[in-house]
């Protein structure tokens, strides 16, 4: 009896579109080029786009190490708002004055968020508090201060955070980061080192490691491909 070959595997680099979740792509691609396995690289969130590492077969072995890479985003933040989700997936909750906020504010507010920091994840996110997501307390109405045991500050280096200022009250900004790092995160303590709000109107994401997205294929492009082969 012929013993079949093990897949090998490959390494999938997509351009991941907005409102699609990191799960979603992993599905799409499994069904429509018939992985057998699958799985992503650092999640994205669904109003994030840009890099997305995908693995199959015997390179899903090497999904951590490609999650533990330094990580490239540019994005946009706008002040004088803010958001329970820290981004537009959710509606405005309050609103604050811009008017006495200088540019040379703001270089410093990112300044002070440089380098090794510590630094408190969103209510909306994916980490697990008492078996639980936070996204799911939040979707029910529980606000940070309000999770039981807390949300607790874990340790990140944030390498480059640069603002753009032209814009105001929207700053674009590229930031280069360590795994774990939440923008949301950045964005919301931009805004509070302001004494304002702030909320996040677009990010994506540019670089994992030495993988770029101008690598990147479109989830169409790539099905198209496979197919062919």
């Amino acid at each position: 009896m012929l013993q079949q070959t093990p897949d090998p595997g490959q390494i999938i680099l997509i351009d991941k579109p907005l409102t699609w979740t990191s799960f979603d792509v992993a599905n799409k691609l499994k069904y429509a080029c018939k992985f057998k396995k699958i799985g992503h690289a650092g999640t994205l969130d669904p109003l994030a786009t840009g890099l997305l590492i995908l693995c199959t077969g015997k390179m899903t072995k090497q999904i951590d190490q490609y999650q533990a890479q330094e990580k490239e985003y540019t994005g946009t933040l706008v002040l004088g708002k803010t958001t329970p989700s820290v981004d537009l997936e959710t509606t405005f909750d309050a609103e604050f004055d811009t008017s006495g906020i200088t540019p040379e504010q703001i270089q410093v507010a990112a300044q002070q968020l440089t380098g090794d920091i510590l630094q408190v994840p969103p209510i909306y996110s994916a980490i697990r508090v008492n078996g639980e997501r936070l996204y799911e307390k939040a979707r029910r109405g529980e606000t940070a201060d309000r999770v039981e045991g807390g949300i607790k500050a874990r340790q990140v280096t944030v390498s480059v955070f640069e603002v753009e200022v032209n814009r105001f009250p929207e700053v674009d900004f590229r930031i280069v980061c360590s795994k774990g790092t939440y923008i949301r995160s950045l964005v919301r303590d931009i805004g509070l080192l302001l004494n304002n709000g702030a909320y996040m109107s677009s990010l994506r994401r540019t670089r994992i490691g030495d993988f770029r997205v101008e690598d990147a294929h479109t989830i169409e492009k790539f099905i198209e491909t496979c197919r062919e082969n």
